[in-house]
């Protein structure tokens, strides 16, 4: 997100204008080459230079008022920082901790404001590649554990399920605790809990347990005020060395909310759409 920030501000000052306008925040999301984006830049009509040529044609047709941001070294227009406060709105309805390219992906388009760059097609391509859960994988074939605090994270024990299943569908989904809760018919859950000093539940990762699919990485999920001490990074890699001491050669991880975690907690890659 920061990269498409800098990008957006580069785009903006060798422009004629040097003024900073939501459709420069797409143009930086293009220039992005991996990951959803760039699945958006191979099935898009969109390009680069042209949409640099529309905004120099345009710019003297539109009336932007102006303004100034902390995010931003450039001046940018008042749209800028409504793309901004509605993409802010998507994280916290997502209870998200970190703005990411899928919420202001949508907020570009939900907020109408790069509406004459677009055709309805690339409008929806957009939002079916960039701004839904997508389904990703890892090899673990030449996987190795990292060197991480493991120490308030634990296989789950028959006597944590209720606390386990009440944490989960107070903080997440009732569709989530029954999933856990199935979890536990098992012989031996494939579930793991972090707890914090007290003993109390924080977070949890499990697999093989959706819909009984072997080599399925998820749910997993950490408490929101937990979410920037690492716990979720440990979670998941306690997950992925028992399903490689297992003899899974891949692991799918589903329905990935924030992509770009899993893209660098274990270098996992979004399975390309077949829109």
């Amino acid at each position: 997100m920061l990269r498409i920030i800098r990008n957006a501000e580069n785009e903006a000052e060798v422009s004629k204008s040097k003024v900073l306008k939501p459709v420069h925040l797409l143009l930086a999301c293009l220039k992005e080459k991996t990951g959803v984006l760039g699945e958006i830049s191979l099935k898009s009509t969109l390009d680069v230079s042209s949409l640099r040529i529309q905004i120099e044609e345009m710019d003297h047709l539109i009336d932007q008022k102006l303004t100034s941001s902390s995010l931003f070294n450039v001046t940018v227009t008042e749209d800028v920082i409504k793309v901004f406060d509605v993409a802010n709105s998507y994280m916290e309805k997502y209870n998200q901790v970190y703005l990411n390219e899928g919420h202001i992906l949508k907020a570009l388009i939900k907020t109408n404001v790069i509406d004459r760059f677009l055709t309805n097609e690339n409008k929806q391509i957009i939002l079916s590649l960039g701004t839904t859960s997508r389904d990703m994988i890892t090899h673990l074939g030449n996987y190795t554990f990292p060197n991480i605090n493991s120490q308030l994270v634990c296989k789950v024990k028959n006597n944590d399920l209720n606390r386990l299943v009440k944490f989960v569908e107070h903080n997440f989904s009732y569709e989530w605790s029954q999933t856990i809760k199935d979890g536990f018919l098992l012989s031996e859950p494939s579930i793991y809990i972090a707890t914090d000093t007290e003993g109390e539940i924080v977070g949890f990762a499990a697999f093989d347990v959706y819909k009984n699919k072997k080599c399925y990485f998820g749910p997993m999920g950490v408490s929101m005020s937990n979410r920037i001490n690492g716990i979720g990074y440990s979670l998941l890699h306690h997950c992925l060395k028992d399903m490689k001491d297992i003899g899974y050669e891949y692991a799918i991880i589903g329905e990935a909310g924030p992509i770009e975690f899993y893209e660098k907690a274990c270098n996992a890659v979004v399975i390309p759409s077949a829109y």
